[in-house]
């Protein structure tokens, strides 16, 4: 996957963005959307600038983190009335406050539950293991992990792997061995996460290294990290997203104007680097997704 003499040869980068995400909100960037009208917008905007995912998180009326269905189907009924960008569904959903006003996680029986969002989504995330962050722990077992992707499969939903640890790349591989999972297998390779491996180019090496021959990874880098490390990922063959769920900045101590202003932004990186983007109809032949 190392940067070689066929560097212009290599596939077209995929680009998902992630417009919500299921932590912060309004408070770090009021350009965030959180209702579904909002994030039609911004995903039709995205698709225009060159995003063939559209990464989704859905927020209640307050604002907050919700794995309510009916809201997850009117959001993705809006973006695919304004645009073709694929929509793929995190199955962490988010953290959300008890009446206790501690930060808790969905259960696995609500995030089960995702599986049966109609319309389905074009493709559904997993992730690859359990990790803490920020003193709250998002539990990903084994098992959890098996009765989802055997639940995925008989929908005909595709599956990428969240990576937060090199630990989790493991965690996948057996889902391999065991033929839960299918190969070619789609990492997403997660860096700069608290309570997940630190954002470092060597770090990111090491999670490419693991990962078999013929996957497919892309970068996902927060914050600061997000730019330098999706800059690499490009120079090295990867897909890679961005967004407002990973990063709210456009440059230091400025607020990104819109998540399209990201995705213009590594767009012109691509491209001066050589990189073809990747169009929705090669990213459907990547993922295996039958219209």
């Amino acid at each position: 996957m190392l940067l070689t003499a066929d560097f212009y040869e290599m596939n077209k980068v995929i680009i998902t963005v992630a417009i919500t995400g299921g932590l912060h909100g309004k408070e770090a960037n009021p350009n965030l959307p959180e209702q579904p009208d909002e994030q039609a917008q911004s995903a039709y905007d995205c698709y225009n600038a060159g995003a063939s995912i559209c990464h989704l998180h859905v927020r209640d009326k307050a604002g907050k983190s919700t794995g309510n269905l009916k809201v997850y189907e009117d959001a993705i009924s809006k973006i695919r009335a304004k645009s073709p960008i694929l929509v793929q569904v995190g199955n962490g959903i988010g953290q959300y406050i008890d009446e206790e006003g501690k930060q808790r996680t969905h259960s696995d029986e609500h995030r089960m539950k995702l599986l049966d969002i109609k319309p389905k989504p074009d493709i559904i995330t997993i992730n690859a293991g359990s990790f803490d962050f920020s003193g709250v722990l998002f539990p990903n077992s084994p098992d959890f992990n098996r009765k989802f992707v055997k639940g995925a499969n008989e929908r005909n939903i595709p599956i990428e792997c969240e990576v937060y640890d090199i630990s989790h790349v493991a965690n996948i591989k057996r889902l391999v061995s065991e033929g839960v999972l299918k190969e070619p297998v789609h990492y997403s390779l997660v860096l700069g996460i608290d309570g997940g491996i630190p954002a470092t180019p060597e770090n990111m090496l090491r999670l490419v290294a693991e990962l078999p021959e013929g996957s497919s990874w892309q970068a996902i880098a927060i914050s600061r990290y997000q730019l330098p490390l999706t800059v690499a990922a490009m120079c090295m063959g990867a897909n890679i997203r961005t967004g407002l769920e990973d990063n709210v900045y456009i440059r230091r101590s400025q607020l990104a104007k819109s998540n399209a202003q990201l995705v213009e932004r590594v767009v012109k990186i691509a491209r001066d680097l050589g990189r073809e983007v990747a169009t929705v109809e090669d990213t459907k032949k990547a993922f295996h997704i039958l219209d």
